[in-house]
């Protein structure tokens, strides 16, 4: 079993950039599902507006380029659980900086769980972002380490109606699409490869596509269809999705947060829980 460095455990990685244009934020809100109608995050004549879950691609590289020296076997990994915390809105275009660094590899016996935070500046040095990635190490438990620290999350009151409720089948190319917003893994995209790591149904959806449908969900349906109201978002990923399920949102308020919850129609599972977004 392969063993954790835990020497570069808060060790910022070196700043990497990322310039970008208004056709990477089409592209991105193209593959989280958005519509016609969502027509000011999808024409450039009208920014475009930019939904506030891209800032999970320009961070994708550094992350994944730190945790690679973590000696972690990527063919194990899952993805537990992300955070996106808004400074300010991101622009249509432009460059951004992203210093990631690992908090931590903890031991849950049977996994080993690293939890990386990134933090993103714009050309002119003003904070943007920051993210917080908890990846899962299948296999990679027991190594002697510290267990994760404890956090709250806001869940659904009990037996309460939601406070909105937004209903949304992906097609069955949306792995496709969303792919080429960065994250290029087979798993996503070639059937032999998903059947050869257990997916007998073939390439699931990535969970950052099923989060990015989630904060478009919140948008329409906390937001008014405005993304800059949008201030932090949080998840919990479950269970795999795969392109053609019908993904319903559910969002309860609670003060200036919504606990959130994602759920397969088709299968009556939920796919993404301990959720929340936070708007003002």
């Amino acid at each position: 079993m392969p063993q954790f460095d835990l020497s570069i455990v808060g060790k910022p990685g070196e700043p990497s950039t990322f310039e970008y244009g208004w056709k990477d934020i089409v592209l991105y809100a193209l593959g989280i599902g958005a519509k016609e109608e969502e027509l000011d995050y999808l024409f450039e004549g009208r920014g475009p507006k930019t939904y506030p879950s891209f800032a999970v691609v320009p961070v994708f590289a550094p992350m994944f380029n730190l945790l690679a020296k973590s000696g972690g076997d990527f063919a194990m990994v899952v993805h537990g659980a992300q955070k996106v915390r808004m400074h300010k809105p991101i622009a249509p275009e432009g460059k951004l900086v992203t210093t990631a660094t690992i908090r931590g590899i903890y031991d849950m016996k049977k996994f080993g769980v690293a939890v990386v935070d990134t933090a993103s500046v714009d050309g002119g040095g003003d904070k943007v972002f920051d993210t917080t990635w908890n990846i899962i190490y299948r296999g990679h438990g027991s190594f002697g380490g510290a267990p994760p620290p404890r956090e709250d999350s806001l869940v659904p009151p009990k037996e309460t109606p939601s406070d909105f409720r937004v209903e949304e089948a992906t097609t069955k190319e949306q792995a496709l699409l969303y792919r080429l917003s960065g994250d290029l893994n087979p798993l996503h995209a070639d059937p032999d490869f998903a059947r050869s790591v257990g997916f007998e149904r073939g390439p699931i959806l990535h969970g950052l596509c099923t989060f990015g449908h989630m904060v478009r969900h919140v948008v329409k349906g906390a937001c008014g269809g405005d993304a800059t109201k949008l201030r932090a978002f949080e998840a919990q990923f479950r269970k795999p999705v795969w392109p053609g399920d019908t993904l319903v949102t559910e969002g309860w308020k609670v003060g200036d947060r919504y606990a959130l919850q994602v759920a397969v129609k088709e299968r009556g599972e939920s796919v993404i829980t301990n959720a929340s977004a936070t708007v003002g």
